[in-house]
């Protein structure tokens, strides 16, 4: 789930580097947030999960974070900051970031008979 200014940005930033894809960053350099890429730039690996798309773009993180994750919706926002370094928007005075809300029990088990967790 992305709010309105996430997805305006999301729109900004593919239409200067054409089509993007988003991974939630698991810590290192730039703490936990959500770095935006060109698609091709950005490798996806064998232990990424697809959670979905925002705005079109896809979403994918890692195995591990999924599973300490996955009883909350993420939920894509923009906040004034500076975007991680190799993250496209970096330099725009805004950065993605990631809120959260656990899902009740029914939302729970309604991703558990979809097999999505």
């Amino acid at each position: 789930m992305a709010t309105l200014p996430a997805l305006q940005l999301i729109d900004t930033l593919r239409a200067r580097h054409g089509d993007v894809l988003f991974h939630q960053s698991g810590g290192c350099c730039d703490g936990s947030s959500p770095m935006c890429f060109p698609v091709g730039d950005f490798i996806v690996g064998d232990r990424d999960v697809l959670l979905g798309e925002i705005g079109g773009a896809p979403f994918y993180i890692s195995a591990p974070q999924f599973e300490y994750w996955k009883h909350t919706q993420l939920i894509i926002d923009v906040v004034p900051g500076r975007g991680g370094m190799f993250s496209l928007e970096n330099g725009e005075g805004v950065r993605f970031l990631v809120r959260s809300r656990l899902f009740s029990n029914g939302e729970f088990a309604q991703l558990q008979l979809a097999k999505r967790v």
